[in-house]
């Protein structure tokens, strides 16, 4: 567990950060010996603010946004990118729209025009919009179909009922179909502007021309009625175990989802749950659960454990896909090492082992521009400060076995979980609630 030496890792030292007068921060790191950039960012225009009738409305609005803007149409802005080799997406998430591209560095004033336009004059060509509504609702078709894919909404539905994180970001058909151009036009104006929007650019361009750059195409970018990210309300704890069974014919396969309310990303407990999580179902061959169900047992194609911590308190689940016959065994051996992870801390080895993998991939992950720039957007995002890939060796480095065992207590109840299972009938299923979350479900909660 050899600590890097600090010049090796981005830092105060070789980070520019820099406010703009209307409130984007911009940052960015020089890497001279590379030909390209790479951007990354986000605007604070997510599915927390799509009306219950209007489910997928963020997300329909952000792959809007490269479909014609008040410069260039859809075609041109594909022919820009295409013909430059450069890239630019968008990707609606629950607090935050996500962006990103890349380009040669001769390239950027281009690449930042572009997520100008995009993000500021979108116009929703109403042929564009018919078109997008016909992929989503193919999307959506295709999910309805996809025993994990609903297992994983499911699971959402119930862990957290009443709180805005049991939305699907992508909608429901009855209300895809609701959405109006008027509706993306009206969200967009409402909601995109540059509050707490961030701009990261690393790569092969000088900061202080990111910068200039980055005032020229979007400092005199206001939208005064853009509203504060929201403060979230609490998340009600479980009464106890609830289940739910998703019938999906015709297939060969069930997954089953399991979990419980994690940290935020914020939150001092994620890295003893991160750290904790490896060991329990991600580390090796998928950690103790892998071990345990797929190779000892030999019950399940896939089975591995994941910490969902972002600016809210993320789900902490488990998936498992296996055969029908086996939904019964599967969660109950699951269950089994719920109960071992919170009853003993994990052993000397298994700590050894997690800590010398997560600072083996840390340099691993800086070694591209991509890395880096998602890496500083998360520094900025979650308030983690520009020292904290300097910091984190030490940080884990100081994660006790003690540690772990208090958090998972603190957070895993094996008596009351959430359990979603979609596929095929298995033995036991009949008596489970039944059926997907439908439009209906959220205006019945709401009520």
């Amino acid at each position: 567990m050899g600590k890097p030496p600090v010049t090796a890792l981005p830092g105060p030292e070789d980070i520019h950060r820099v406010e703009l007068s209307n409130g984007i921060v911009v940052l960015a790191r020089h890497h001279p010996h590379s030909a390209s950039v790479v951007l990354r960012g986000v605007v604070f225009a997510g599915a927390y603010w799509d009306p219950l009738p209007k489910m997928g409305l963020a997300a329909f609005v952000a792959s809007m946004l490269k479909r014609g803007t008040t410069r260039y149409t859809h075609r041109e802005i594909y022919d820009l990118l295409e013909s430059r080799g450069a890239s630019l997406n968008f990707a609606a998430h629950f607090h935050t729209v996500g962006f990103g591209g890349q380009a040669l560095a001769e390239d950027l004033p281009l690449l930042l025009e572009l997520l100008a336009q995009t993000l500021r004059h979108p116009t929703f060509p109403p042929e564009e919009v018919e078109k997008r509504r016909d992929q989503i609702l193919t999307s959506l078709d295709l999910q309805a179909q996809d025993p994990e894919a609903m297992a994983e909404r499911t699971f959402d539905a119930i862990l957290y009922r009443n709180h805005p994180y049991a939305r699907p970001e992508e909608g429901f058909p009855e209300t895809i179909q609701t959405i109006t151009r008027e509706d993306l036009v009206t969200f967009h104006a409402r909601h995109y502007g540059p509050r707490h929007m961030i701009l990261v650019v690393v790569g092969a361009v000088p900061p202080d021309d990111v910068v200039d750059l980055a005032r020229r195409h979007l400092e005199d970018w206001q939208a005064p009625e853009q509203p504060e990210p929201p403060a979230l309300p609490p998340v009600e704890p479980l009464p106890g175990t609830v289940r739910r069974f998703v019938p999906i014919p015709d297939k060969s396969q069930a997954d089953i989802v399991l979990g419980v309310v994690g940290p935020s990303r914020r939150d001092p407990d994620y890295l003893p749950a991160a750290l904790g999580n490896s060991i329990l179902g991600r580390f090796g061959l998928m950690g103790r659960l892998g071990d345990v169900v797929r190779e000892q047992a030999g019950l399940a194609y896939y089975v591995y454990s994941n910490l969902g911590a972002g600016l809210g308190p993320g789900p902490w689940e488990i998936h498992a896909g296996v055969a029908p016959d086996n939904v019964p065994r599967a969660i109950e051996l699951i269950v089994q090492e719920i109960r071992r992870f919170v009853q003993e801390p994990v052993t000397e080895e298994e700590l050894h082992d997690v800590k010398s993998g997560a600072l083996g991939r840390l340099p691993l992950s800086l070694e591209t521009n991509a890395g880096v720039a998602s890496a500083l957007l998360n520094m900025e995002l979650y308030d983690l400060g520009l020292d904290y890939l300097q910091r984190y060796p030490d940080l884990v480095r100081g994660v006790t076995r003690e540690a772990i065992l208090e958090t998972a207590r603190r957070y895993w109840d094996p008596e009351r979980l959430a359990i979603a299972v979609a596929g095929p009938e298995f033995p036991g299923g009949e008596s489970w609630p039944q059926g997907a979350p439908t439009p209906a479900w959220f205006a019945q909660k709401a009520t």
